[in-house]
């Protein structure tokens, strides 16, 4: 655990800062100490003047906000009852524990973390020193509840920061405001190496994310019927646009054959996060309460994760695809099981159950032709795969490469005239 103590001199600013992560849907208030109300009774005002009713008794002392984080590993997924645990031990090992605070657990960063609001202004204007409390007080409170509760010590952060997981590297390809065959190829190279996909539409679930889509052609074509493969950039309506790049000239050469043996790999280097995807889902269903198709997407949305909705003609939800951000796997619902297809899902949301929910082009992300999924190619993925034999066929596949889907006519040559 890694605890920040900041102070200042505007209340206001610090809770404005969080309840505008609030209204962004990255953060929550859950829990208010020393408030008359629990923390969803209260309004932004009921907030403030509880500050201010302490701060305005003690005029001299101008740095009167203290603002505090606390931030676990990437490996810890702890509940909100635990951070409110946490948080309140917290607070009284510093010394605060008499002092009205508020606690936010915010979502936006792949570690959990919450945010704690407070003033060192005790009731009758008595100020709390707060001269060197990170050094002293926090750092002794921050070990004993590490080894109190077994969390990741701060002091072992060093080893861990290569698993921590580093933000998109690639731009999202726009048409007419970048070179294209350069901003397809960031887009296909960083999603290939980052994300696990099983499939074709998993892989293009990640990059229609970015306005790529990977296009194998249509049934019957030319360029279907060789396995060939290309990456065309989408505009903001999901319509192929610009010339399409040929899998053969993308650095690491991402043809179909190459992808197709890499799920396989795939398959087993997702498999242990599978339990975490259900997990964060299942966590949305767990307070029992009525819940709608936005608080579903913002839930995910704000978790790093993002699902995926395929329609039919009638614009009827008939599939569904989660992507997870911070570790990097796709999974289909059905993989999942059969309470995560978009059957159950939907099924258990109060305002789409029976009847067509209402789902904006922000939530459904580009929409393209569906390809044909080429897991139908694969061998049995349940059979053992040799690591090192499957990285020397990835490295080493050959790929046919075709740019139109059809076939070109042969020109007939001229006779040229005698003279």
């Amino acid at each position: 655990m890694v605890a920040k103590i900041n102070s200042g001199k505007s209340m206001s600013r610090i809770l404005n800062y969080n309840e505008h992560k609030v209204e962004e849907g990255v953060a929550k208030c859950i829990h208010a100490s020393g408030f008359l109300g629990e923390a969803h009774q209260l309004s932004f005002k009921d907030k403030l003047s509880r500050f201010e009713t302490l701060t305005q008794m003690n005029s001299r002392t101008k740095t009167n906000a203290i603002h505090i984080s606390l931030n676990f590993d990437t490996s810890e997924n702890l509940s909100q009852a635990k951070l409110i645990e946490i948080a309140n031990l917290y607070m009284t090992k510093i010394g605060f524990g008499d002092q009205p605070y508020l606690a936010y657990e915010h979502f936006d960063a792949a570690h959990s973390h919450i945010h704690l609001i407070t003033t060192n202004i005790k009731y009758g204007g008595e100020r709390i020193s707060i001269h060197n409390i990170g050094r002293n007080q926090s750092e002794k409170a921050r070990r004993e509840i590490e080894e109190q509760y077994g969390l990741v010590k701060a002091e072992s952060k060093t080893s861990h920061k290569v698993d921590l997981i580093a933000p998109i590297a690639f731009e999202k390809a726009v048409y007419g405001k970048s070179a294209t065959k350069r901003a397809v190829s960031n887009v296909v190279q960083g999603v290939i190496r980052s994300y696990k996909f099983t499939s074709l539409p998993e892989l293009n679930a990640v990059l229609n994310q970015y306005n790529v889509v990977a296009y194998q052609g249509k049934e019957g074509s030319f360029l279907n019927e060789k396995k060939g493969l290309l990456y065309i950039m989408l505009d903001e309506k999901g319509n192929r646009v610009g010339v399409p790049i040929k899998a053969s000239s993308i650095p690491g050469k991402p043809t179909l054959k190459l992808l197709e043996e890499k799920y396989k790999l795939n398959s087993i280097l997702r498999a242990p996060h599978k339990d975490s995807v259900r997990n964060t889902i299942d966590s949305f269903f767990s307070s029992g309460h009525p819940v709608s198709f936005k608080d579903f997407n913002n839930y995910l949305t704000a978790r790093r994760m993002t699902p995926v909705y395929r329609q039919n003609e009638n614009g009827m939800i008939y599939g569904i695809t989660f992507i997870d951000h911070n570790r990097k796997v796709v999974f289909n619902g059905s993989d999942l099981g059969k309470l995560y297809t978009a059957k159950a899902i939907l099924n258990r949301l109060s305002d789409v159950k029976d009847q067509k929910p209402e789902i904006s082009r922000e939530t459904l992300k580009p929409k393209v032709t569906l390809v044909r999924n080429t897991r139908d190619y694969l061998a049995d993925t349940n059979q053992p795969v040799e690591g090192s034999q499957m990285l020397q066929t990835l490295f080493h596949a050959k790929q046919f490469d075709f740019s139109s889907e059809r076939k070109p006519k042969r020109r007939k040559k001229k006779k040229g005239r005698s003279l």
